[in-house]
């Protein structure tokens, strides 16, 4: 399984923290989606788990999936509708290339703090975080094969 050999029990517990500080920035969702292989385009996977986690219902329709396919060497981050008619084309641009240097390093949860981190700052400048803001999605990863 995708959850015991590619993050650490440490590792994953750094990812979640980060997740949580980054959602204090905005009131936009973050998750972490890992499993360990994707056959197809990895945006086309990405997109299917986004709907299976429910990620389109978020009041803001604001929600961002990292996605992450490791022996397939494969990884796709991507947002909902009301980021994407709100942010510029190529908005998740430098988080996907700090990500990609992270991975090719072997330093998977080290990227994924950084670009959750930058994905929490960046989105802060359209959804902001609202005192009554109410944590829509698990900070928890999922997993799949």
């Amino acid at each position: 399984m995708a959850k015991q050999t590619f993050l650490s029990e440490k590792e994953q517990s750094m990812v979640v923290k980060a997740i949580e500080q980054a959602e204090l920035n905005t009131s936009g969702e973050i998750r972490v989606h890992i499993e360990s292989s994707c056959p197809g385009d990895p945006v086309t996977r990405a997109i299917s788990v986004f709907n299976q986690l429910k990620m389109n219902r978020t009041k803001e329709r604001n929600a961002v999936l990292i996605y992450i396919a490791w022996k397939s060497h494969k990884f796709a981050i991507i947002g909902d509708s009301g980021i994407n008619e709100k942010v510029p084309e190529n908005f998740w641009e430098q988080e996907k290339e700090i990500l990609l240097d992270f991975l090719k390093q072997g330093k998977a949860a080290e990227g994924l703090v950084q670009v959750i981190d930058m994905a929490g700052t960046n989105l802060k400048k359209y959804f902001e975080y609202q005192t009554n803001d109410i944590n829509e999605q698990s900070n928890d990863i999922s997993f799949g094969n």
